[in-house]
């Protein structure tokens, strides 16, 4: 974090002052929600949280070598009574969003930072990180991991810059509206994109009208000066034009004409590892030969929207498509390839799920199955949660997808998923192609049972699901697939159709699962790139 004093944490929270005697002589150069990180000189924020309360780690961060906290109410020491050095305001996560502000701000005063944002209803963690490759290259770039993207996740992610930050990447997601507009306020966006507008988490919104107003308020924030990139192959996208405040770089595959600045992918196709290759031409006229590492063809949007950023951004082409073939999967489980040494291959991508990444999702496991060398393929599908109303009818549309991608194997995990198997059913999979389990461990006893050499598994969900830790499972397990020493599953028949009655869409939550308001861990991607927190909003 760039060096802040008391004084000037108080200035730009409008809290108090406890316990302190001089503010101007008290700094921070750190600041996290999470004790466990504190470090000499940090600045530990005490935000009350869904099943813990950060006051009560207070004196814990302080033994840690904490130089203040920021409280919502004040917290004394034991035995001596004494009031520990702290600003106290009315709302911590709200303080936070006024001195992640402040920060870049001061930061914008002593440097050439830029900052990056990017939302979209799918698309934006893999953008992000295609975006933290590129940066890197160029210069000191701090960047979130994960999905750590909320009113909290990205103030903690300003904090992890500084004075020598040359480009500072952030995620925004939502769930209501104004969320986006909130979280432009906070950084001030030089450059911007907004990926596509899609039904993920519907239901919180109050259907799709709602969400294409929330993505479109990045439109509206980015800063004079600055440049927005949009997707031409999104219609609702598209129509946010008319909201943006700055010129606008539009991306998309194929040639469109009609845009005067326009980013293209020319010559689409996958390679045998389901990996896109296109060539990459820029307003500019340059074209560049790009073939992804990033498994599926709906990756292709992301990798023009990071093209269409660093290209507004003054990044010259050549280097631009160098990272764009030297850039994987970063974050954890989104379409992440494990070949094991017996001849499976697991995709793991269960960190989020809704009707368009499931759908691509398996696109791309047909496409797999139907390679040089054809391998039978596995679908193991759990819920995609907050779709409200349209929750069981969205799940009904991928189990019969399924069938129509002719998916040898579909296992349905949960009730919330049972729609997808009842429509497997009713779309013409029977006998032992489909089944439906109720836990993550009963999918692991029929894989263990079935699964043999040359199958390729593909685990899909939301977070909440579970099936990321059993998709790691399977990919990383020293057990044996296949030899017969689970017994063997019962596969389901039309006779077991039942129908579901809880439509809520919700999985409830375990004690091991990560809470969405965890703390960031920084790692480091590259020599000068960043990344912090774990996080998951829309």
């Amino acid at each position: 974090m760039i060096k802040l004093s008391a004084a000037e944490i108080i200035q730009a929270t409008g809290g108090a002052a406890l316990g302190l005697q001089d503010p101007e002589t008290v700094f921070c150069t750190f600041a996290t929600t999470d004790s466990r990180e504190v470090v000499p000189g940090t600045l530990f924020i005490a935000k009350p949280g869904e099943s813990t309360d950060g006051h009560r780690f207070v004196a814990a961060a302080f033994n840690s070598g904490a130089s203040l906290a920021l409280v919502e109410r004040p917290v004394t020491a034991e035995p001596s009574g004494e009031l520990y050095p702290a600003v106290q305001v009315d709302d911590a996560v709200l303080a936070m969003g006024r001195l992640a502000a402040y920060a870049i701000e001061k930061m914008r005063s002593l440097g050439p930072v830029e900052v990056i944002g990017i939302t979209g209803s799918a698309g934006k963690t893999t953008t992000k990180d295609l975006l933290a490759a590129i940066f890197g290259a160029e210069g000191a770039t701090v960047a979130p991991v994960g999905s750590y993207n909320g009113e909290v996740g990205v103030p903690l992610t300003v904090f992890r810059a500084d004075e020598t930050t040359r480009y500072l990447v952030i995620e925004m997601g939502a769930d209501h509206v104004g969320n986006i507009e909130y979280l432009a306020n906070i950084v001030q966006p030089d450059y911007g994109v907004i990926l596509k507008v899609g039904t993920a988490h519907a239901g919180e919104f109050g259907g799709v009208d709602n969400i294409e107003r929330t993505k479109g308020e990045l439109a509206e924030g980015i800063r004079a000066g600055g440049a927005l990139a949009l997707n031409a192959d999104d219609e609702r996208v598209l129509r946010m034009a008319a909201r943006a405040c700055v010129p606008v770089t539009y991306f998309g595959v194929g040639d469109k004409p009609q845009y005067e600045r326009y980013v293209a992918a020319l010559n689409l196709s996958t390679n045998d590892a389901g990996c896109p290759e296109f060539t990459l031409r820029l307003p500019n006229g340059q074209e560049h030969l790009v073939s992804s590492q990033l498994i599926g063809e709906h990756h292709v949007h992301n990798l023009l929207a990071a093209a269409t950023i660093a290209y507004n951004a003054g990044i010259a082409g050549d280097r631009i498509a160098h990272a764009l073939n030297t850039s994987g999967a970063v974050s954890k489980w989104r379409m992440a390839r494990t070949d094991r040494s017996d001849g499976v291959s697991i995709i793991n991508d269960a960190y989020n799920a809704n009707p368009e990444s499931m759908s691509a999702a398996l696109r791309t496991l047909a496409q797999l199955g139907r390679g040089s060398e054809p391998r039978r393929t596995w679908a193991v599908l759990g819920a995609m949660l907050e779709l409200g109303e349209s929750s069981v009818e969205e799940h009904d549309h991928i189990g019969r997808l399924a069938v129509r991608l002719n998916i040898s194997k579909l296992i349905a995990v949960g009730d919330t998923a049972k729609p997808i198997y009842n429509a497997a059913h009713l779309e013409g999979s029977w006998g032992n192609e489909a089944t439906w389990v109720q836990t993550p461990q009963q999918a692991l006893s029929v894989l263990r049972a079935e699964l043999r050499p040359g199958d390729i598994v593909l685990f899909k969900s939301s977070n909440g699901a579970k099936l990321g830790q059993l998709g790691d499972e399977v990919a990383f397990s020293s057990d044996r697939f296949g030899s017969g020493s689970e017994p063997a599953p019962t596969w389901l028949s039309a006779g077991d159709f039942v129908e579901v009655t809880d439509l809520t869409g919700s999985v409830a939550p375990t004690a091991s699962e990560p809470a969405t308001t965890s703390s960031p861990v920084a790692t480091t991607a590259s020599a000068s790139t960043t990344f912090t927190g774990q996080e998951g909003t829309r």
